[in-house]
Order: structure tokens, then sequence, then C-alpha cells
């Protein structure tokens, strides 16, 4: 499977290294069956000047069709702006579309995506700092913001940075299956392989943003009293507030609701349970605030996008899958 990799100048580096080293790692691990062929692409034959200063060698030109290539990815870069309306790289990658099985996006690589008009009527993703740019200039795209990556239909979008790797993992375990994608992340010290609507970051970091005393130190008494009542009135009266008031100042500096803010920080404590051990489902709603087990199950799929038992099965540390699981091909 031919994987080519456009690479804009101002290219974020690891936009382009991390799938190459994920889909490289992978070719390792299919016992000599037919992997990945790699090419990175560039709009002429110059080197590629990354945002770290690194220099990439372009294989191949935006002169040259995609015909016989499997998947067209396209990375990010700070200098998208650049570039995302570009005739002659429009024109390519709406070509290049139709001649590749998968087409994909890295960070603010969506953008070009979206000047191609591929994204429109779909759900995508980019940065979690570029999805209001994305969303006015693309009114078409439903823009989930924060998730890591989204897969619609052939089409995939994904944050930046790390989360290339995620994409390029979640590719390795559709070609090839979840045995091959998750030895992969252990060979590259990923600690585990996350579901695609995981959030960019930490809850804790996202509800960070504010600058208000209060609001910070009800962010921070909430993570640490999950089980307890969190009712907006409770909240509010903690900080001597009406509830309307309260919610009103909470969104406000945190861009969250103190529901959604809530519901985010149980899960992500309850992600973390089933990740590191054995409490019973119904346990871990109890102990993560959740009025019953149904309660937790419908908001774990709301943020994770999978079940709480799909995820234990998936991502508890310390389990690897059976190795009749390691060469099970899925689609290659």
């Amino acid at each position: 499977m031919r994987i080519a990799i456009l690479a804009m100048p101002g290219v974020q580096m690891l936009d382009v290294a991390g799938p190459m080293d994920v889909f490289s790692e992978a070719n390792k691990l299919i016992n000599g069956r037919t992997g990945y062929e790699l090419a990175v692409v560039g709009r002429d034959r110059e080197p590629v000047v990354a945002s770290n200063g690194g220099r990439l060698l372009p294989d191949r030109t935006i002169d040259e069709s995609l015909e016989g290539f499997d998947t067209l990815l396209i990375a990010g870069s700070p200098r998208v702006q650049d570039f995302e309306a570009d005739p002659k790289l429009v024109d390519w990658v709406k070509s290049g579309s139709v001649q590749v099985r998968r087409l994909a996006s890295i960070c603010t690589g969506a953008f070009l995506l979206g000047s191609a008009g591929l994204l429109n009527g779909r759900r995508a993703t980019t940065h979690w700092n570029s999805t209001t740019r994305l969303r006015k200039m693309f009114p078409a795209i439903d823009v989930q913001p924060n998730t890591i990556f989204i897969k619609d239909g052939t089409v995939y979008t994904s944050a930046g940075v790390t989360a290339s790797m995620d994409l390029a993992l979640a590719m390795v375990e559709e070609d090839f299956g979840r045995g091959v994608a998750l030895r992969v992340a252990k060979e590259l010290i990923l600690f585990l392989q996350r579901p695609g609507g995981q959030s960019q970051f930490s809850v804790h970091l996202e509800a960070q943003v504010s600058e208000m005393g209060p609001i910070r130190e009800i962010t921070q008494w909430v993570a640490e009293h999950i089980a307890n009542d969190l009712a907006v009135e409770t909240l509010a009266s903690r900080l001597g507030m009406s509830a309307r008031n309260f919610a009103r100042t909470f969104k406000r500096e945190t861009d969250m609701t103190p529901g959604d803010y809530v519901e985010a920080v149980r899960v992500d404590a309850a992600r973390r349970m089933l990740e590191e051990g054995d409490v019973p489902l119904k346990r871990v709603a109890a102990l993560c605030g959740f009025n019953d087990q149904s309660a937790f199950r419908r908001a774990f799929v709301r943020r994770i996008n999978v079940t709480p038992v799909e995820y234990r099965s998936r991502f508890r540390r310390g389990v690897t899958p059976p190795p009749k699981e390691i060469f099970t091909a899925t689609g290659a």
C-alpha cells in the first residue's frame, strides 16, 4: 500500500515523521507480507523546510499524479494560510482524492481539504486552536472540536502533532488488525492507542484557560470531589453566587458549561480507573459520581465513543492481545 504524505513549506515535522514511523514499524511486524511504501510529496523538488528548521527532501512533487497510491495524507503547517487556497495545490488534492482509496488530513491540513470541497457534509476536526477558523471558513463542514481524529467514510481528519500517530495507528488497525496496531504502539513507547473521540487534551488542562480565581478554584474542587453532588446550584453556593450568574461566568471563563465540565471530569476519572484496574463497572460508576451504570455508560459513549467495557478491553494497562491476533489481516 503506497502512502503519499503532502508536506507544505513550514510543515510540522512530527505530522510527517510520526505517521511515517508508525507505518514503518508496522512493516516490521507483518511477517513479510506486503506493507507500506512511503513517499513525501512537495510542491517542487526543493527541500521542504519544516517549522522546526529541519529539512525534508521530497520523493515526488504535485506535478505527478497519485495513480497507484492507496492513501494520501496532508500534513499540517503553521503557515497553512499561505497555501490553503493555492489553485495548483487544491487542484492536485482534488484530482488525487479520486485516485486513492483513503484520504486524510493532519492538523491544519484540513484547511486544504476544505478548500478542495472534500469535507463538505462531513464530520471533521483539526488542531483545537484552529477549529473556530475552520468552522467559519467552511460552514458546510460539521466541525468536531477537540477530538483526536475522526473517520467519516473514507476520509480521516485529525488533530496535530502526536495525534498524527493515533491516526496512523487507526489506519494500521484497519489494514492489518488490532494486534499489529497495539504492537506498533508498544514498540514506539506510545502509552496506549487512544480512541479517536477522546479529547485532544485533559479536561483539567482545558478548564485551566480560566484566569479568574473563583472559577479556577471550583474546577479544582470538582476534580477532587467527583463523587459529590455537583449540581450547578451546589457549585454556585460554594462561591456565594446565584446559579444563573455562576453558570454564565463559568461558561465565559472556561468555554464549557458546568454540567459539561463535571461530566467530562467524571468520565476522565472513570477512563483512568478502567485503564488501571479491575474495579467492577458498577463501582467505577459510583466512585465517579454517576447515579447508575446506565448513566455512566451513556456519558462514557458520548465522550469517548466506545462503551466502558470496550474501553477496558482495549486499553487496560498490562493487557496484551492474544498472539493469534498479531498477524490477522482485516483489509490488507
